[in-house]
C-alpha cells in the first residue's frame, strides 16, 4: 500500500516542474503544457488526500478541473494556432505586443 504522503510529493514534484517550465520556458505550446502539468498535479494531490480520508469530495473536484482543463485545451490551442498564422512564431518574447 502506497502512503499518501508519496502521491503528496509526487505532486510536488510535478508541480515544481510545471512552475519551471512556465518560468523558463519561451515557447507557448510548452508553457501551455506546463500549465496542464500543475493542473494534473493539483488533481493527483486532491485524489491522494480523497482516498486517505475515504470522502468522494475529492474525486469530484477533480472532475470539474479535468473539465476545465479540456475546455482550455481547445481554447488555448485555438488560440496558438491563429497567433501563429498571423505571426509565424509562438515565442513568447516576440510576442508581447499584439499589435497587428
Amino acid at each position: 500500500m502506497v502512503q499518501t504522503e508519496m502521491y503528496v510529493m509526487l505532486a510536488v514534484v510535478l508541480f515544481v516542474l510545471g512552475t519551471l517550465g512556465v518560468l523558463l520556458r519561451r515557447n507557448a505550446i510548452l508553457v501551455f503544457m506546463s500549465v496542464e502539468l500543475m493542473l494534473n498535479a493539483a488533481n493527483l494531490a486532491l485524489v491522494a488526500f480523497a482516498r486517505q480520508w475515504g470522502n468522494v469530495d475529492g474525486h469530484l473536484f477533480v472532475f470539474f478541473v479535468i473539465t476545465v482543463a479540456a475546455a482550455e485545451v481547445a481554447i488555448g490551442l485555438a488560440l496558438i494556432v491563429a497567433i501563429f498564422r498571423s505571426k509565424k512564431s509562438i515565442n513568447i518574447d516576440e510576442l508581447h505586443q499584439l499589435k497587428g
